[in-house]
């Protein structure tokens, strides 16, 4: 278990990403990847109020409503760290004071709580004042309903901005970002962003975290028909260089008698900026390959870097 800088959330070291319950993953097959992941001792599990809206015949909340159920179902809301967004659902769009505090009741109500840990602004909102959204947020904390804020997808500018604001104002401050990054997925992050939240002493607690499941080792030269709801998604990681990177970690998995997956998150970990990376899981065995917690070896590390720079 570790604690998230700037906070007093102690969290697995692995995130369990639930973009895809109530969608690729029925509730029935989504409550036994939480029962699975519980049982090796995980407590935090990201979530979005626009989750699953893309699906077909969905509008958004799909994600919060299994995990409310699967609470109840367990009673074991005070042994999990929740994390939750507002933003981006259709119908909840923006970061006014008025969206936050109407996106925030309907989130409880489908977690099925009177709390969320970790709420985030799930992008930026530029026509909405800093002292407007931080406000609510505030708000929200003071009522008990917020513990503590984070940002995704803003740019290492407005960051800085958002924390110089909070600070000069007596506001809540974001304690954590979640960005895109990934063993094969570097640039974007490693350029601005990873400087600013190393410079601000908070983290990184990354999506894609198994690049849609590429780092697994279930796409290989040849290889054209895999089990998996994304694997569109995953085939535009399929690059020499990017096949060069899973030949060296099948050789560190060896070593560590560990899943490709559990190498990926492992290379995360070490980074300076990152505290616990989030990936998903449709089944029981995908699961199994991710939640096993690896350290990597410092020469393991760069060799890793020097592969996937």
């Amino acid at each position: 278990m570790i604690t998230i800088p700037e906070s007093d959330l102690v969290v697995h070291e692995l995130c369990l990403g639930s973009n895809i319950f109530g969608g690729n993953a029925t509730e029935a097959e989504s409550h036994l990847v939480m029962d699975a992941y519980r049982s090796h001792g995980g407590n935090f599990i990201d979530t979005a109020d626009m989750y699953n809206q893309w699906v077909e015949g969905h509008v958004g909340g799909e994600s919060e409503t299994v995990i409310g159920n699967w609470m109840k179902s367990r009673g074991n809301r005070s042994e999990m760290v929740i994390a939750t967004k507002v933003a981006k659902m259709d119908r909840r769009p923006g970061l006014s004071a008025k969206n936050i505090f109407a996106a925030c009741e309907e989130s409880l109500d489908r977690l099925q709580t009177d709390y969320i840990d970790l709420y985030y602004s799930h992008e930026d909102d530029q026509t909405v004042s800093l002292e407007e959204t931080l406000g609510a947020y505030a708000q929200l904390i003071a009522e008990g309903k917020v513990r503590y804020i984070a940002a995704s997808n803003f740019t290492p500018a407005r960051l800085r901005e958002s924390i110089k604001f909070s600070e000069e104002n007596n506001l809540p401050s974001y304690i954590a970002v979640q960005d895109l990054y990934n063993l094969v997925d570097r640039k974007a992050y490693e350029t601005e962003m990873a400087a600013t939240v190393a410079d601000l002493g908070i983290s990184n607690i990354p999506f894609y975290g198994i690049a849609r499941g590429f780092l697994t080792g279930k796409y290989r030269p040849g290889v054209t028909e895999v089990d998996s709801k994304r694997a569109a998604g995953s085939r535009e990681y399929a690059t020499d260089k990017n096949y060069a990177v899973l030949s060296t970690m099948d050789e560190i998995a060896k070593n560590h008698n560990a899943p490709l997956g559990a190498i990926a998150l492992g290379w995360l970990r070490a980074q300076p900026t990152v505290s616990a990376p989030i990936a998903s899981a449709r089944t029981v065995p995908q699961l199994e390959e991710i939640v096993q917690i690896v350290e990597l070896t410092s020469d393991e590390v760069e060799k890793l870097n020097a592969l996937s720079a």
